[in-house]
């Protein structure tokens, strides 16, 4: 049995990757699970005082090797933070394939998030912020803690060092309209895996959340023809 792991992204949920897992479901045999990371949900799910990169990752690790024996062969998909910890599952477990979605990794956008965490202190977020960062955050003013910031940072610092070992096939999807992770990360992604096997798509029309925008349908029907691949 092949087994799909989906993970979302930071102060977001398994919302940001529903449509993807769903289509999945719906067009294969696959088994696809979901990770919710802690302290991570809806607005009013949101709790993350007191966890951190560590309970992150290990919930990652867990979800991965509970999935891993049940099934011969196991894909990882990550958006954006989540994009990371999948790499290092990927690395550390030997999985079969790597699918990275806005994936997080060196070049990010830490003017806005920098902007972002003090008006959340302040729970004054500005209404004119760019699209990206409304959609993700309009309805959690004040509920991520400034703490939960440098988790973040700490994630992307240790998980980036997993990329080299990753050596599966990986398939890149960026948006081009994407304000919170550059397009140009692609760059950064492409020369540090150690994956010999690489493709990268990336979308004009498309943001941060790439699926919950409007090229949702390709990034669906790719996604499974890459890991329908031989």
């Amino acid at each position: 049995m092949t087994g799909i792991l989906c993970i979302h992204g930071f102060t977001g949920g398994t919302y940001e990757v529903e449509p993807l897992t769903e289509y999945l479901m719906n067009h294969t045999e696959w088994k696809v699970e979901m990770v919710a990371l802690p302290g991570h949900g809806k607005a009013d799910e949101l709790s993350l005082r007191g966890v951190g990169h560590r309970e992150w990752i290990k919930a990652c690790e867990e979800a991965y090797e509970r999935l891993a024996q049940e099934c011969s062969q196991v894909y990882v998909i990550g958006f954006s933070m989540g994009g990371m910890i999948a790499s290092h599952l990927a690395a550390k477990y030997g999985a079969d394939k790597l699918v990275l979605l806005s994936a997080s990794g060196k070049y990010l956008n830490w003017k806005l998030l920098t902007i972002e965490a003090w008006q959340n202190m302040k729970k004054q977020l500005s209404g004119d912020i760019l699209d990206d960062l409304t959609k993700l955050r309009e309805d959690k003013k004040g509920r991520i803690p400034f703490r939960a910031f440098w988790e973040f940072k700490k994630c992307i610092d240790y998980t980036k060092k997993a990329l080299p070992a990753v050596s599966c096939p990986v398939f890149i999807v960026q948006g081009i309209q994407d304000s919170m992770v550059p397009h140009r990360t692609v760059n950064y992604l492409h020369k540090h895996l150690g994956s010999q096997k690489q493709k990268m798509v990336l979308f004009d029309e498309s943001r941060h959340l790439l699926c919950l925008g409007p090229d949702i349908d390709q990034i669906c029907t790719q996604v499974e023809e890459f890991l329908l691949e031989a």
